[in-house]
């Protein structure tokens, strides 16, 4: 398995991927009751490609499987960028779903690299893959000499919220995101 930086050809299944990361139900919320989840990939793939945008590839790290293919996403970023990133995406879901997230709650702010989608798809899980990128992501964290990684894991998600724990993440406090009761796990560096 190899981890590197994203490339923009790599948009499409970034995005899914992403939606993957945000639960189905989110995607739902935030495109709107006049929309589709494809509706919803078409957005989150120009997200991708945009160099100024939270989801953009240029904050993915990818894992690569020895046959090529991509077997997870960590995208993630300073969190004292968060409103200057997430302008993108508001100013997006106005103009493609006519809803306005502008006074959204910040699920991070400064002192913390943000793992805002963290992913693997089904048939790659079992494989450590995504330790590997929450390691990668600390890694790039101390690069940037911030002093803590931060990502928020729905209440609803045990299963993902042990792994984090596994690898060092203590909770910090609670937030909501996308309609969904989330816990802010932190790992210090």
């Amino acid at each position: 398995m190899e981890i590197q930086a994203a490339q923009d050809f790599q948009a499409l299944s970034i995005a899914r991927l992403i939606m993957l990361a945000m639960n189905y139900d989110c995607c739902r919320y935030f495109a709107g009751p006049d929309h589709t989840l494809d509706d919803f990939e078409r957005v989150m793939t120009s997200l991708v490609l945009s160099k100024d945008s939270q989801y953009s590839y240029l904050n993915t790290t990818v894992a690569i499987d020895d046959d090529g293919k991509l077997c997870g996403i960590c995208v993630s970023y300073d969190g004292a960028r968060l409103h200057e990133l997430r302008k993108a995406f508001v100013d997006a879901a106005k103009s493609n779903f006519g809803m306005d997230f502008g006074n959204m709650d910040d699920e991070t702010g400064p002192g913390e690299l943000y793992i805002d989608s963290i992913a693997v798809p089904e048939d790659c899980r079992g494989r450590g893959i995504a330790t590997l990128l929450l390691k990668a992501a600390i890694d790039k964290a101390r690069r940037m000499g911030l002093p803590a990684v931060g990502l928020l894991v729905d209440k609803g998600n045990p299963k993902a919220e042990k792994l984090y724990t596994r690898v060092g993440f203590k909770y910090v406090g609670d937030n909501t995101w996308g309609g969904h009761q989330m816990k802010h796990l932190q790992y210090s560096l």
